[in-house]
């Protein structure tokens, strides 16, 4: 339910407050206008901030539990919230996959489909008409939509890459102040592990042919996964060098996708929306 939904945030509910409540504001802000509002009008506060609230809860009671049941046909078979799954191209259905191996496919999966998905739908939900018609879909946010935007996605983090400290949060004389905010550094760190995914990881040169064993193997016509030592001293030798320059760049792979794991768990914390 958003903020509009709250029946204290309406017009009506600023009437019978007697202080309108801001739209947008920082805890500071928030606290300021409680303090005031609890000051002028006690009562008046107190009918709204309450008892609207708790007369909302028992007229809306059946509707609420129509919706928790929604949600949980939807997380439950369709999103999945509660697993970590493997997209089809990164690791067939039915194929046998050891559970170190699925770990990256599935946390990077999982990383897709938050900005491609939820974050996009988060982005579009709070875009205009106009911005809509840019990523090609309807201006309300449909509940069961599973499309992927991922326009709308890489625009939420590159939107949240460029928020500050300014003067709504800090005083100028803060040593913090312009620098980025923690929701700003999330971003910037979450957009590059998804390109690095999307792009460059897809990029790299197969271990076998950057080293030339397959080069080796096409020659002697033998099968890429055989090793065995030759009659002829020099294909020997190539072969060898060939091998463990293909254990190099596969250790260099692996010593790579480590990594960017390690840095996709420290930014867990700001996979949300």
């Amino acid at each position: 339910m958003s903020t509009l939904d709250y029946w204290s945030c309406s017009r009506f509910a600023d009437l019978l407050r007697g202080l309108p409540k801001p739209e947008f504001s920082n805890s500071k802000g928030w606290r300021d206008w409680e303090k005031k509002a609890k000051a002028k009008y006690p009562w008046r506060y107190w009918l709204v901030e309450e008892g609207l609230d708790n007369l909302q809860d028992f007229i809306t009671w059946p509707a609420r539990k129509v919706y928790d049941l929604e949600c949980y046909i939807k997380n439950r078979w369709f999103t999945r919230t509660h697993a970590l799954t493997a997209h089809p191209r990164d690791i067939q259905p039915g194929t046998w996959c050891d559970v170190g191996e699925r770990f990256i496919y599935c946390l990077f999966n999982e990383l897709v489909d938050f900005v491609e998905i939820e974050l996009a739908s988060w982005h579009i939900a709070f875009s205009d008409k106009e911005a809509c018609k840019k990523y090609q879909t309807q201006f309300w946010p449909i509940k069961w939509q599973s499309r992927r935007r991922p326009q709308a996605g890489l625009d939420s983090l590159k939107w949240q890459s460029s928020l500050k400290y300014d003067d709504e949060w800090l005083s100028k004389e803060d040593p913090n102040f312009g620098k980025p905010t923690p929701q700003a550094e999330n971003a910037k760190e979450i957009l590059e592990l998804y390109k690095w995914w999307v792009e460059k990881r897809p990029k790299r040169p197969d271990p076998m042919d950057e080293s030339g064993w397959s080069a080796i193997c096409r020659r002697l016509e033998i099968n890429e996964e055989d090793y065995f030592t030759f009659e002829n001293d020099d294909d020997d030798q190539e072969s060898t060098q060939a091998l463990n320059l293909c254990n190099k760049i596969e250790e260099a792979y692996n010593k790579e996708d480590e990594d960017m794991m390690i840095r996709l768990i420290k930014v867990r914390h700001g996979l949300w929306t």
